[in-house]
């Protein structure tokens, strides 16, 4: 079994927990209904796609696959009893990197209330404690101003533009990274988000 995986991460009414199967009546719905909320920062693939699109539980199997390999941890993401998104934690590197990328999507209708910078704390010093990363970062589209608001509440340092980083709907698009090293939370990236939040109470 990959290392820190299966997990459930609770914080209040936040839960991050394994993606399965049985959530794909839940996942299909809250997809279309977020349609265009979403697809504007979807990527895509370069290539033309052949054959039919893999089903839900296709898509589940390969991310499985992926965590049972140590090379991502793909959770749903839970506010309440309601599913509302999905976090991933992914290119996981150990080695002399040590490191990893969180790509995030949450249903507008809960935008605005702390969820997805609650659960990018969790799965953060979720990498750091148990993971021993040392890195983690979170690449976005420099139009994304919800996704650029996420990082700016929890402090990731902004590392710069890279160009043409990911084919995005068609084209490839520029991309901003932002990151955080170990280092730079000492106390943990959730305890640091719920103070900046209590100071601005």
């Amino acid at each position: 079994m990959a290392v820190g995986w299966p997990v459930e991460l609770v914080d209040g009414d936040v839960r991050l927990r394994p993606l399965r199967r049985r959530d794909a009546d839940a996942w299909m719905a809250l997809r279309a209904a977020n349609a265009g909320w979403l697809e504007p920062w979807d990527a895509t693939s370069p290539e033309p796609v052949r054959g039919p699109r893999p089903t839900f539980g296709q898509f589940v199997r390969a991310l499985a696959a992926q965590a049972r390999d140590g090379s991502a941890l793909p959770f749903a993401v839970d506010y309440g009893d309601e599913l509302v998104g999905q976090l991933t934690v992914s290119s996981i590197q150990y080695g002399s990197l040590r490191s990893a990328s969180i790509g995030y999507w949450v249903s507008q209708h809960v935008a605005g209330r702390g969820v997805i910078p609650t659960a990018v704390a969790m799965a953060t010093d979720h990498c750091f404690d148990v993971l021993r990363l040392h890195r983690v970062e979170i690449n976005i589209r420099p139009e994304n101003a919800p996704s650029l608001r996420v990082v700016e509440k929890l402090g990731f340092r902004d590392e710069g533009v890279r160009e043409r980083y990911l084919h995005i709907q068609g084209r490839w698009c520029d991309h901003r990274t932002f990151a955080l090293t170990v280092e730079e939370v000492p106390g943990g990236l959730r305890e640091r988000w719920h103070a900046s939040r209590r100071s601005s109470a």
